[in-house]
C-alpha cells in the first residue's frame, strides 16, 4: 500500500485547507487511518482518526475544527481543516494499518501546512 498525501499550503489564519490521502496497491487491506502532524522539534502527534466502521477520534487541540472522513469504496481519507491557527503549523502525514495484521502499517510522504498570523 502506498499513501499519497496533497493539499497543503500556506493559509492566513482563521483559514481553511482540505487534505486528502489517496492510497494505491492493496486498498482493501487498509483498516483505520488517520491524520498525524510533526511540527519543527515536537515529537509527531495524532491528530485525528477514524476506523473503518467510522468510529473517529480527534486530539483535544483540534477539536471542532477539523473533520475527519474517509471515501471506503476508495479507502480515501480526508480532512476538512477549518479556523486554522499558527499552531497548526506541521508537516501533516497520512497512515493507515492493514485490516487484519496489528505490525502493518503505512505512511504518506507528509504534506506541509503553514499558518501565517
Amino acid at each position: 500500500v502506498q499513501l499519497q498525501a496533497s493539499g497543503g499550503g500556506l493559509v492566513q489564519a482563521g483559514g481553511s485547507l482540505r487534505l486528502t490521502c489517496v492510497p494505491s496497491g492493496r486498498i482493501f487491506d487498509i483498516g483505520d487511518m488517520g491524520w498525524f502532524r510533526q511540527a519543527p522539534g515536537k515529537e509527531r502527534e495524532l491528530v485525528a482518526s477514524i476506523t473503518d466502521g467510522g468510529s473517529i477520534k480527534y486530539a483535544d487541540s483540534v477539536k471542532g475544527r477539523f473533520s475527519i472522513s474517509r471515501d471506503n469504496t476508495k479507502n480515501t481519507l480526508y480532512l476538512q481543516m477549518s479556523d486554522l491557527k499558527p499552531e497548526d503549523t506541521a508537516v501533516y502525514y497520512c497512515h493507515a494499518g492493514h485490516t487484519y495484521y496489528a505490525q502493518l502499517e503505512y505512511w504518506g510522504q507528509g504534506t506541509q501546512v503553514t499558518v501565517s498570523s
